[in-house]
């Protein structure tokens, strides 16, 4: 039997041990990769930056955590967007870690959740992008060990600039 659960300073159960790029626990006394801290403030375009750039850098897992955050400080009419933009970067988590099923299963859902928003995207979000890569992604079953393509949260415009702004 283990020992007490491993908990954070307001009591709530928060296992401390290391994680890989993929969010997988390892043994205590590992070195693990530098984990997103929770529960930062970030405004919209904040978030989306840092969620991609954890994207960019295959750690997709770490993208989830920012995006969450996001969606817990969302105003109403955006959370289903943020909720399933985090639910897209879990999906990306489980088809690189090899899980074809729960990675399709979150997949759709955070696809279905985004394409809510296809008509007025918000904080140039690429709606259709996403839910398009998701639905590609979700129908096509990944080979142990082999990269998993990351999305564009946002849409570029001509310039080569990504989007910004509600």
């Amino acid at each position: 039997m283990e020992g007490p659960r491993d908990r954070d300073t307001e009591g709530r159960a928060r296992n401390a041990r290391p994680r890989d790029a993929l969010g997988r626990p390892l043994p205590r006394g590992a070195q693990g990769e530098e984990r997103a801290p929770e529960g930062v403030p970030r405004t919209p375009d904040e978030a989306l930056a840092e969620a991609q750039r954890l994207l960019d850098a295959g750690r997709p897992f770490h993208a989830h955590e920012v995006l969450e955050d996001a969606w817990k400080a969302a105003p109403e009419a955006e959370r289903q967007l943020w909720r399933g933009l985090a639910q897209l970067a879990v999906g990306l988590t489980h088809a690189a870690r090899g899980n074809d099923r729960g990675a399709g299963r979150l997949l759709e859902r955070g696809a279905g959740n985004v394409a809510a928003y296809a008509g007025a995207p918000p904080h140039g979000v690429d709606v259709a992008g996403l839910v398009a890569w998701a639905r590609a992604l979700a129908a096509a079953p990944s080979s142990p060990g082999s990269a998993v393509p990351g999305p564009r949260l946002r849409v570029a415009d001509p310039r080569g600039r990504v989007g910004g702004g509600a």
